[in-house]
């Protein structure tokens, strides 16, 4: 019996550290699919703060050129011919509190920045908010990806 009690702690000592570690996980860092599922972007630590890189597009190939997806709606003529996969999409994101940044985030959409807000709100999901100006704001959640 002494043996079966010494098992049972063993397994519930397992159980009880790998909370910890799974509550980790739960940070920013991994792939994410963005809520219209048109794009993947790698979240990683930056330093102090979090970066953000396109890694998938659904539609990687443009229909009207047959090449990659470009940057074009960027207004500064030589970022406008980058490429979409790899491009970086956050800048100066710091912590504001417990997993939650500040900074700015690019928009290819409309090659423009944004001042932006980002939180992890669950195991799964990375609240995504972008502001122009004080107070017009508009946010998306974002899935984790594998």
């Amino acid at each position: 019996m002494s043996c079966r009690f010494e098992f049972v702690v063993a397994i519930a000592a397992a159980l009880f550290m790998a909370v910890p570690a799974k509550a980790q996980s739960a940070g920013p860092d991994g792939i994410w699919l963005t809520q219209q599922g048109d794009a993947k972007v790698r979240v990683s630590k930056c330093g102090a703060g979090i970066c953000g890189v396109v890694v998938w597009l659904r539609e990687p190939i443009d229909p009207a050129t047959g090449k990659p997806q470009v940057d074009d709606k960027n207004p500064n003529p030589s970022l406008a011919k980058r490429p979409i996969i790899g491009l970086p999409l956050f800048s100066g994101m710091h912590p504001t509190g417990p997993n939650q940044w500040a900074g700015q985030i690019y928009n290819a959409d409309d090659g423009k920045t944004y001042a932006s807000k980002i939180s992890v709100t669950g195991p799964s999901t990375l609240k995504v908010e972008g502001c122009v100006g004080a107070g017009l704001c508009g946010g998306e959640e974002w899935s984790r990806s594998r």
